[in-house]
């Protein structure tokens, strides 16, 4: 069975990259390499993986992918703390957020 990975890169100016792919090691030795020069990594090298997660369906993983990279830095670093309490918190702050500019 093949698997797949959503994964958090912490990056040299300690910005997250968010990322898939279906070799991990392979994918952030790549980065740290810097083979393309437009890539977001490619200036903040040295990257240091700080989260992962693996998939048997590589969709599911895309839409995780996407997902984490519309989050907030907290909520990344709550993900990468294995803080689950924090992660509901903010995601709850952000819905009440969105509720009362509604109102």
């Amino acid at each position: 069975m093949k698997l797949y990975y959503v994964y958090i890169l912490e990056c040299a100016d300690r910005s997250y990259y968010t990322g898939f792919t279906s070799n991990l090691e392979k994918r952030i030795l790549d980065h740290n390499r810097g083979y393309d020069q437009d890539a977001y990594t490619y200036k903040r090298r040295p990257v240091v993986l700080k989260w992962f997660e693996q998939f048997t369906d590589p969709n599911q993983a895309i839409r995780v992918e996407k997902q984490i990279k519309g989050w907030s830095r907290r909520k990344k670093e709550a993900i990468i703390e294995e803080d689950w309490e924090r992660l509901i918190e903010y995601s709850r702050n952000k819905y009440k957020r969105e509720k009362d500019e509604q109102e």
